[in-house]
């Protein structure tokens, strides 16, 4: 069922009885018979979607369409025009205003019921898509929470491992899933002691030993959901710190058996790492962190995510360019 009622305006009464014939079973409904009572029902009620008629006494259907699009508060609701034959021909001006769709009368039941179902699941998941994008903003951002100098670095970083992937082969979809799911790869970091975390000096073996255990924290949290993005994310918060060679941690994986999420995100964190300005380090040359990253290829780097992370370079430039603007106009 959708949060908000269904809204359907139309000024002649038997239209109106139809469409409450077909919706009613399914859906909670509002009634208008005019624009300007389609306008106050929809800030007043919030509906989930409005199936609007285009001649109306008062304002025509594309003038109550363009006033709701350009409200904050009833903008979201998409607008589903039921028109005569005879305006089928001004689609445009229709789809123009901020319609998703119209429906031709005498309407068909089927054809109506499809059609909200259709919307209200598109609605659906783009709302469920904000709430995964909130919740990994949270995630990434508690990760870092004792970190304050990161800034953007996650953020960066994740849309450079999104190009690295696609290089690599990864599909478009894929790829996007995993710029989502990057920015989670140090939510275990909520688990490590303050102490630890902003020590100013080197850690000894006992806190590196601690600040080892991040991995497997975030893996813990970031499993307990089914979702795929956060199943990815917990794969790479168990791995980004495996080593080609075998020799990193939790568990010494080397070459293959380390996930290849976590190989593109180990070069895609290091890169963002030597390249961003810190308060104990001005940012490298990028001749001197690609040299770092050569240096690197065969012991912890995977040798073909390189050759793909060299390929990928005028992107990720283009990418690192854009966020240096971005953060250069936050800062003024």
């Amino acid at each position: 069922m959708p949060n908000g009622p269904l809204l359907i305006v139309d000024d002649e009464p038997q239209n109106l009885a139809t469409m409450r014939q077909i919706l009613r079973d399914d859906y909670p409904l509002l009634f208008a018979r005019s624009g300007e009572d389609a306008l106050r029902l929809a800030r007043e009620e919030s509906p989930s979607l409005i199936l609007l008629d285009i001649q109306l006494p008062d304002l025509s259907g594309y003038e109550v369409c363009r006033q709701l699009k350009a409200s904050p508060d009833t903008e979201r609701a998409p607008v589903i025009f039921v028109t005569t034959l005879a305006e089928v021909g001004q689609e445009r001006e229709g789809f123009d205003a901020g319609a998703v769709d119209y429906i031709v009368k005498p309407v068909s039941a089927p054809i109506v019921a499809a059609r909200v179902r259709t919307h209200l699941s598109l609605v659906h998941a783009t709302q469920l898509e904000k709430s995964y994008r909130e919740a990994i903003f949270m995630l990434g951002q508690a990760g870092h929470y004792n970190d304050t100098d990161t800034g953007v670095h996650i953020w960066r970083m994740a849309a450079y491992a999104a190009a690295l992937a696609r290089e690599a082969g990864w599909s478009d979809e894929r790829a996007r899933l995993l710029e989502l799911a990057a920015p989670m790869h140090d939510t275990g970091k909520i688990g490590i002691p303050d102490a630890i975390l902003r020590k100013p000096g080197k850690l000894d073996a006992d806190e590196w030993a601690v600040m080892m255990t991040h991995a497997r924290i975030g893996f813990d949290i970031l499993s307990r959901s089914e979702a795929p993005v956060f199943r990815l994310a917990a794969e790479v918060a168990l791995r980004h710190h495996e080593r080609w060679d075998g020799s990193g941690y939790p568990d010494g994986l080397a070459g293959e058996a380390i996930p290849e999420s976590a190989r593109i995100v180990a070069i895609a964190d290091v890169f963002d790492a030597l390249t961003m300005r810190r308060p104990y380090k001005e940012a490298w040359p990028l001749e001197t962190a690609l040299s770092t990253l050569r240096f690197s290829v065969g012991s912890h780097f995977d040798p073909r995510i390189h050759a793909a992370f060299e390929r990928a370079l005028p992107e990720i430039q283009t990418i690192r360019d854009r966020w240096a603007e971005r953060e250069a106009s936050t800062d003024q």
